[in-house]
């Protein structure tokens, strides 16, 4: 399957740059994955008109890193950019660094006045770094003093408040991306769900480096992604079973989410508490095990991401739901409008 079969024209002006100053206030586009039927929405709160009592959505608690440090050579002063991905053991960072060729084995990184310095310990897969992080005191504390949230980069605005990058149910730190499907969300609206009868269940798949690699080869199948770790707990796993055992319906709240789910249903045929490392690919073809509909964002032409939708609600009736979406301006990506897809 060629990857040219998920592009689109996406003019740069729909790529959202800032969030809008309300999370409700996003727009939402409604596809019907057995019709390729469209319903548009004015706001993202009428999602409470597309779910039932006895559903449930499933929503990924991860929390951000602000995991983008600027530092400088300490032997050159020349200047480093730091990304953390992914935390390997102890104090030992998977890490992608700016410009990569300057910063080999032994190499020392200090950020903010030596208040944190790193040494390179080798290099990762995809030309990235390991770092092995020095530090007084607490390192999430001094990362929060010194880093910035990782921002995509077709983001070209500074955040004023970076909260805006985290979900109002972030709880578990360790994702170098946010969630973004979950953005829209606030207390008020998951209150309203409740009030409704609607479940909420919670998973955590820490985002990483599968979130900043482009698909760079020309068939589908030869992508490799890379794994990130998630967790599920008995409670959200009996949660689930019970939803399903109801006839209620399971709406994933973004593709870490669902791949999550899906993982665990491929793995043991069953909602259960599990954890581990995911790579799971899903593109047209899949037969899904777990879920009955999601929540999205729209993402970027030729990315794993509109694959993975596709799989969902077929490409012909994606394809045509995102050129609807670029006719009708909606707003794209990290901090863009909604899908539901049911």
């Amino acid at each position: 399957m060629k990857i040219d079969l998920f592009d689109f024209h996406l003019p740069e002006e729909l790529i959202a740059q800032t969030p809008l100053e309300q999370r409700e206030a996003s727009r939402l586009m409604v596809l019907n994955k057995e019709t390729g039927n469209l319903t548009h929405e004015p706001t993202f709160r009428s999602i409470l008109d597309y779910v039932k009592e006895g559903d449930c959505l499933v929503l990924n608690d991860t929390r951000v890193l602000p995991a983008r440090l600027f530092g400088v050579k300490s032997e050159t002063g020349a200047k480093i950019e730091v990304l953390l991905l992914k935390q390997l053991e102890g104090d030992t960072w998977e890490t992608l660094i700016k410009p990569a060729k300057r910063v080999k084995e032994g190499t020392v990184v200090s950020f903010g006045d030596g208040r944190l310095t790193a040494i390179c310990t080798g290099e990762s897969e995809h030309g990235g770094r390991k770092l092995d992080f020095r530090y007084e005191g607490i390192f999430y504390e001094v990362l929060d003093s010194l880093g910035e949230m990782p921002l995509p980069p077709y983001i070209k605005e500074q955040l004023e408040d970076r909260d805006r990058y985290q979900t109002v149910f972030a709880r578990e730190t360790g994702s170098a991306a946010a969630p973004t499907a979950g953005l829209h969300f606030t207390e008020e609206l998951l209150d309203a769900l409740k009030d409704k009868g609607v479940h909420t269940a919670f998973i955590t798949l820490h985002v990483g480096l599968g979130t900043f690699r482009p698909v760079s080869v020309d068939s589908v199948e030869e992508h490799d992604m890379h794994a990130e770790f998630y967790q599920m707990s008995e409670g959200t796993a009996r949660l689930l079973n019970d939803v399903r055992s109801n006839g209620g319906r399971i709406i994933t709240v973004g593709t870490t989410s669902t791949r999550t789910l899906e993982t665990i249903a491929r793995d043991h045929g069953e909602f259960k508490e599990a954890s581990g490392w995911t790579n799971i690919f899903i593109y047209p073809g899949y037969k899904f095990a777990a879920i009955d509909g999601m929540i999205t964002n729209f993402h970027l032409p030729k990315s794993t991401l509109i694959m993975l939708v596709s799989a969902l609600a077929g490409r012909e009736n994606v394809m045509h739901a995102y050129e609807e979406a670029v006719n009708q301006k909606y707003r794209f990506f990290s901090f863009g409008d909604a899908m539901l897809i049911l």
